[in-house]
């Protein structure tokens, strides 16, 4: 698993929204992205990272941020979830993992004695030319939307 760092360009990707509409990165050109993997929707932890990025996502808009959440679920599983926190951000479908793997944040997991792969829990700020900004990488769930406004505000 190499992740990206600071500095590297971030991959191209287009992936499948919780409308079933086609997103891809380049539609964001001149404006910063904030993309967040997770690893499954309407679990405790990513249901408190969304809910943190939902409550201050116009503070981020205001800063020229668009917050795009990617997971290994499938499409039909995205609505369900915005719906359910009330999100104002969109959700992408990773289902084969191919773009959180380009990022490097596929691979081994351990949970309960259990080993197995999985997405890691990972936030990119790509900045307006489409290069990684930074890598917010330690931080707490319910913490991680003032992890990254700390950061826009420094």
């Amino acid at each position: 698993m190499k992740t990206l760092q600071a500095g590297d360009k971030a991959p191209q990707f287009s992936l499948q929204n919780q409308d079933d509409q086609t997103v891809s990165l380049s539609d964001y050109a001149g404006k910063k992205v904030l993309v967040y993997f997770y690893p499954k929707a309407m679990t405790p932890g990513c249901t408190v990272q969304a809910q943190g990025l939902r409550d201050v996502n116009d503070e981020l808009k205001e800063k020229n941020v668009v917050v795009l959440g990617i997971s290994p679920d499938a499409v039909k599983r995205l609505p369900k979830f915005i719906e359910k926190e009330n999100l104002n951000f969109t959700l992408l479908s990773d289902e084969d993992h191919a773009v959180a793997d380009a990022f490097g944040v596929w691979g081994p997991k351990k949970f309960m004695g259990k080993e197995y792969d999985g997405i890691h829990r990972l936030t990119f700020l790509i900045d307006e030319n489409g290069v990684v900004e930074h890598v917010f990488n330690k931080f707490k769930t319910k913490e991680h939307h003032t992890v990254v406004l700390d950061y826009l505000n420094s």
